[in-house]
């Protein structure tokens, strides 16, 4: 499927040129508007210096396959989306029970199968080693050459206990990546803020395990308030994605804070910092007309 709607962003915008995928978890915030290009919907701006995006909102409301067709548009080709599968599967019944609502959600999302990364299977502390079935029975039933990756929280798949290696060499088996979620910037940070406390009561506070594989690498980084605090954070990634790209990988990095209102800005410090490292890396094409302030 091609794009040819009229907002649709041009092919020459420099997030097509990334060797990497880099995103955010939502594609428009009321304080993003004078850092994104002008013109289009929210979507079609963030698509212009963003090559993915996290799929938040389907882990909350099922899109219609109207709405589907309509982000299609409004992206390049080389896009990515990486959709959370529903609440109501990976939390609420645990991946249990199937009644076709997961086969039904994918269904929904075909207009969107040529831009779509691996789906997102977050799953929370209440899914432990005895539940690891149910996620291998999952994994094996998504259509090919549909696939997703995993998001684990409960305690005994940080242990490097056989809980551990088990879920390791399950998804080392089915080329699945497991989601690597390094919030230890946020909790880094002192508790003085109404996002920073609320980020800090959502976000899980688990080690940072990376596990080797074939499959690209996927990373959520959690950012600490203040902007620049995240510089001694991020320089280990730097130099961990770097050497992905420079591999032939293409991994997924998706940059959230605790008001994501600032995550663009940590996203444009995170490329700063990269591009330090691979200069044909480009710089996030953020607008350069910034407004200007009101006389007064």
């Amino acid at each position: 499927m091609t794009s040819t709607a009229p907002d649709a962003p041009s092919t020459t915008s420099a997030a097509r040129a990334r060797g990497y995928v880099l995103g955010c978890p939502q594609w428009q915030d009321p304080k993003w508007a004078p850092l994104l290009p002008p013109g289009g919907s929210p979507l079609a701006r963030y698509s212009q210096v963003f090559n993915g995006v996290e799929g938040n909102t389907t882990f909350y409301a099922t899109p219609s396959a109207a709405q589907c067709a309509q982000w299609r548009a409004q992206v390049p080709d080389n896009f990515r989306f990486l959709f959370k599968f529903p609440r109501r599967v990976t939390h609420d019944r645990l991946l249990a029970g199937d009644d076709g609502e997961a086969a039904a959600f994918v269904a929904l999302l075909e207009p969107l199968r040529d831009v779509l990364g691996p789906f997102l299977v977050q799953l929370p502390a209440a899914f432990g080693p005895e539940h690891l079935d149910r996620l291998w029975r999952f994994a094996d039933a998504l259509p090919e050459p549909l696939t997703c990756a995993v998001e684990v929280r409960h305690p005994a798949f940080f242990q490097k206990g056989e809980a551990e290696r088990a879920l390791n060499r399950g998804l080392r088996d089915r080329n699945l990546a497991r989601v690597c979620l390094d919030s230890r910037a946020l909790f880094s940070a002192t508790p003085d803020s109404d996002s920073t406390r609320d980020a800090q009561r959502k976000k899980p506070r688990v080690p940072v395990h990376l596990l080797p594989g074939d499959a690209p690498p996927v990373v959520r980084y959690i950012g600490h308030p203040d902007l620049e605090e995240n510089r001694r954070f991020l320089a280990p990634w730097v130099a961990r994605v770097a050497e992905w790209i420079e591999a032939g990988q293409r991994p997924y990095v998706f940059m959230h804070m605790p008001d994501n209102g600032d995550a663009v800005s940590l996203a444009a410090l995170w490329t700063e910092q990269l591009n330090a490292r691979l200069p044909a890396e480009p710089p996030l094409a953020l607008n350069e007309k910034q407004p200007q302030m009101g006389l007064f």
